[in-house]
């Protein structure tokens, strides 16, 4: 069980595997008022950067879970750096229709709701494991601008235009859902820049070190039109961020 390898490879140097920054999760943590012992849920919780860095500055404990063996090994050594190994636990598993144990006050999925086929299967998922009048936390991309064409949407790597919404229409269905959104924090396009550009070098110290692997070709090729892509499409059409919804 494991993410594909393209992922494992690019996004290896990578402590978020977002368009977020660490000052964005700062912000993220400061507006929904973090307590000391908040229980949190982080399913898809990657390097565990948002769990670990909450666990040191506001006292949270919480448990995540990720696909990837290596992102799953990253983030418990990040917390053993950030000394909050026994605040936060990481395991790797599918996240795939895991509801917690234990209720917790915080259910989040920043960025992996395809775990549940989307944004809304997610959030019902993520109910489940959530205290009543608990919030939940969506990362969820939507159209910066809309394509013109589903050639368009295609080249920034969507399957189709229906693929995402506008950000209006990602908070109208949050609220037909039945949900408010008390709070969002939005990535900026040098966010963007931090997490697509930041794999290019390590894309390229992987090939220096492997040129005769049997995935080199693929690496190469990504190599050579991922910042085309990056500074045609995913820049400018894709927007990203992390949304508070609470039952209504």
């Amino acid at each position: 069980m494991d993410i594909p390898r393209i992922f494992t490879i690019s996004e290896s140097e990578h402590r978020i595997h977002n368009p977020f920054t660490s000052e964005k999760y700062a912000t993220l943590g400061h507006v929904l008022c973090m307590k000391p012992d908040t229980r949190i849920l982080d399913l898809g919780s990657g390097s565990g950067e948002m769990l670990c860095t909450w666990a040191r500055d506001y006292a949270i404990t919480g448990i995540g879970i990720d696909m990837s063996q290596l992102f799953s090994e990253q983030a418990k050594l990040r917390a053993e750096e950030l000394g909050v190994s026994n605040r936060v636990h990481f395991f790797h598993n599918d996240a795939t229709g895991y509801i917690a144990q234990e209720k917790c006050d915080v259910a989040a999925c920043v960025g992996a709701t395809w775990i549940a086929g989307g944004f809304s299967g997610t959030i019902e998922l993520l109910a489940k494991s959530l205290k009543p009048g608990g919030i939940i936390l969506i990362g969820e991309p939507y159209w910066r601008q809309l394509p013109a064409t589903e050639e368009i949407a295609k080249a920034c790597g969507a399957t189709s235009l229906t693929d995402f919404l506008s950000l209006p229409e990602l908070i109208s269905t949050f609220d037909k859902l039945g949900y408010d959104v008390v709070e969002m924090v939005l990535a900026d396009q040098e966010g963007w820049d931090r997490y697509e550009a930041a794999k290019w070098m390590t894309m390229h110290r992987w090939l220096k070190i492997n040129p005769n692997d049997d995935f080199a070709k693929e690496i190469r090729t990504e190599l050579t039109v991922a910042p085309k892509r990056h500074v045609t499409y995913t820049r400018e059409y894709f927007g990203w961020g992390v949304f508070a919804l609470i039952a209504r």
